[in-house]
């Protein structure tokens, strides 16, 4: 431990951090945490900063800041398409072959553009199947449901090297007061699933309304809704995983293209493509872009897309092995010793073996700071009172880029926050205990904290 951080690790916490644990019957162990200047080279708290911890979705920035930096963030996904036969008179005689390649925004839009230039090719009918290739990436077989035990989740979505609309359904309450329903909507239309087109109103409050819809999502075919939607609710969104992950893509794809006018013949299946060049590829948004959907929103599936995809591209193998390696060995190359013991599982946090120092994740966030990709990775960072995960944050908006992170037992956050005095300062505050929800009021302290420059007491953002 250098000279510096262990003379602030001598410091006592803030009292308002401390007074803020004792009210929740929390230890101080709980918590590590670092606050330091931007530039500067001695923290203004360093409390149990070389720690390992889980640090929940805080993993993100180490999977975004490696992306961006050994990428670039202008990088981005192809998905080459092959129309592997003759087409004549509006019929291919022969198969449509698509190869995922990772792209984790293969959104509902974007596989509708990638029939539609199909169309545009001059095919209506396909006499042969659609084959899809996923064997640029190697992981495991998953269940959903092993993480914890919700496989309807759509943050427990597996990764796929085709990984379609992230596999997961849409639905939209629109109450109709005059008829006494709610019509729901469900987007995408998946081939051979039905749903229901309505739901009785109920009066009373807006509360856990998930569970007042009573939803039955046994049959993967038949979406059914015995409950009833509150009218105080207004219009709202439920998105969930599909219930059979292994045909949606089928049921996607086929649903579209029979929407689009098209007949298929044969079926949707798993194959290898063609070793000759494709008909055309389909380019994703920019790394940028797509840094900014992981961290605003912290979505699980995408950040793993993104773990698998650097191993492909810089070792040539979407494993999660060469992912893990890759990773582990550039914060040994960025960090030194600061990285040792560091444990890295899937790139998104959401694991209960992944462990970080608080010290190694600011150092991170200081090298960032300094690096050519600075604005891209601020700027995926929910904005405290703003956007993402932080819309609802207590600090006034904008005073924070910040990236949170939540588990069963875990609640962090890490970033930048914007002090009274126009200073910056990195702040990683992570705690682990079974009762984390009682820390958040800590949390917020500290936060405070920093903006008042570091100082006792704490001085509130205006």
């Amino acid at each position: 431990m250098s000279l510096a951080v262990a003379t602030a690790a001598a410091r006592p916490l803030p009292p308002e951090v401390e007074v803020a644990l004792d009210q929740a019957k929390l230890p101080r162990d709980a918590l590590a945490a670092v606050v330091q200047e931007v530039g500067a080279a001695t923290p203004r708290l360093a409390w149990q900063s070389e720690r390992l911890v889980n640090p929940a979705s805080l993993m993100k920035l180490v999977t975004t800041d490696a992306a961006l930096d050994l990428l670039g963030p202008a990088w981005s996904w192809t998905t080459p398409v092959w129309l592997h036969g003759t087409v004549r008179d509006g019929v291919l005689d022969g198969n449509l072959v698509i190869k995922g390649q990772g792209d984790p925004k293969l959104v509902l839009e974007r596989v509708w553009l990638l029939l539609r230039r199909i169309q545009q090719s001059g095919v209506r009918e396909i006499r042969g199947d659609i084959v899809l290739d996923r064997s640029a990436f190697n992981a495991p077989e998953q269940s959903p449901a092993d993480f914890d035990g919700e496989p309807l989740r759509p943050q427990n979505v597996q990764p796929d090297a085709l990984l379609l609309n992230y596999r997961s359904v849409l639905f939209t309450f629109t109450p109709d007061a005059l008829r006494g329903v709610a019509t729901i909507g469900v987007e995408p239309q998946l081939a051979g699933v039905r749903s229901d087109a309505t739901v009785p109103l109920s009066a009373g409050p807006c509360v856990d309304w998930h569970t007042a819809l009573n939803a039955d999502f046994a049959d993967a075919t038949r979406f059914r809704f015995n409950g009833a939607y509150p009218v105080a609710c207004g219009e709202k969104q439920w998105p969930l995983a599909y219930v059979d992950p292994k045909r949606y893509d089928e049921r996607l794809l086929v649903g579209l293209w029979r929407e689009m006018g098209g007949t298929l013949g044969g079926r949707v299946r798993d194959g290898l493509a063609p070793a000759t060049a494709p008909t055309f590829t389909l380019a994703s948004p920019g790394l940028a872009e797509v840094v900014r959907d992981i961290n605003k929103f912290s979505n699980n599936v995408m950040a793993q897309q993104l773990f698998l995809t650097l191993a492909l591209v810089q070792r040539g193998a979407g494993t999660p092995d060469a992912a893990r390696e890759l990773l582990q060995g550039w914060l040994a190359s960025r960090f030194g010793d600061a990285a040792q013991g560091a444990v890295i599982d899937n790139g998104s946090g959401l694991s209960r073996e992944g462990r970080v120092s608080a010290a190694l994740l600011a150092r991170l966030l200081q090298a960032a700071w300094a690096s050519p990709v600075m604005p891209e990775l601020v700027s995926s960072l929910p904005v405290s009172g703003v956007d993402g995960t932080l819309r609802n944050a207590r600090m006034s908006a904008g005073r924070a880029h910040l990236k949170s992170g939540s588990l069963r037992d875990v609640i962090a956050v890490a970033g930048y926050v914007l002090s009274r005095s126009g200073r910056r300062y990195v702040v990683v505050a992570i705690v682990n205990h079974p009762d984390k929800e009682a820390a958040r009021p800590a949390l917020d302290a500290l936060l405070r904290w920093t903006a008042g420059d570091a100082r006792t007491p704490a001085r509130t953002i205006e």
